[in-house]
């Protein structure tokens, strides 16, 4: 996946604040033993999350797609006292990893693992949450909006990543793979639905962002 230019990124990440040495810690670790470590948040996209998390104070996360739980730690970041990321994870290899690290750092007691298919965790959660992070299997977008939409307190954001897919999401349609129809359907589901107001920010890969502004 190609995302900015390297020389603006460069420009980015340079005037962006440095990440924590855990999380410089986990990206390094990515990037030198688990497969396909582009997928990782990083250090930019990374302090987005953080910087949104500090701004809304949420008292509940839910997070879909751990990987090995760089943006998970990044959410814990802005919690409000009390509050807590449940993050679930379809990978059960990556288990030990990700928790290796959720231990190590001063947000241990406020993350949960779940490791399964989203689909099915999700139905099993009884909280509100004032974020749901979206960064897992793209050709399941829509349906984790239908799932998570009741979860979502009033006033909550809905966050999916990944919304650009390396600009491919502008081709003709019927040049689109599964995921990028999936991830074009999903911008557009989110766009119909007049219970969301929404912005797409062209951060990294793409961050749709869309607040719950009715039941």
């Amino acid at each position: 996946m190609d995302f900015l230019p390297e020389d603006i990124e460069a420009y980015a990440n340079r005037f962006t604040a440095p990440e924590p040495p855990l999380l410089h810690e986990l990206n390094r670790f990515t990037h030198t033993n688990v497969l396909q470590p582009r997928m990782l948040a990083g250090h930019l996209q990374g302090r987005v999350i953080s910087m949104l998390s500090k701004m809304i104070k949420p008292d509940r996360v839910l997070e879909i797609g751990t990987y090995t739980g760089y943006s998970a730690l990044c959410w814990a970041e802005g919690l409000s006292d009390g509050g807590r990321v449940d993050t679930i994870e379809l990978d059960d290899e990556l288990e030990p990893k990700i928790q290796a690290f959720f231990d190590r750092s001063a947000f241990k007691e406020m993350i949960t693992l779940h490791i399964g298919n989203a689909m099915d965790v999700i139905d099993g959660l009884t909280e509100s949450y004032d974020i749901v992070f979206m960064d897992a299997d793209k050709v399941n977008y829509p349906n984790y909006l239908e799932k998570c939409f009741d979860k979502v307190k009033l006033g909550g954001y809905i966050i999916a990543d990944n919304v650009l897919w390396s600009g491919k999401v502008t081709l003709p349609h019927e040049e689109m793979d599964p995921d990028t129809k999936a991830l074009y359907a999903y911008a557009e589901q989110v766009q119909r639905d007049g219970r969301l107001e929404q912005v797409l920010l062209p951060v990294r890969d793409g961050l749709l962002i869309a607040k719950k502004i009715s039941a």
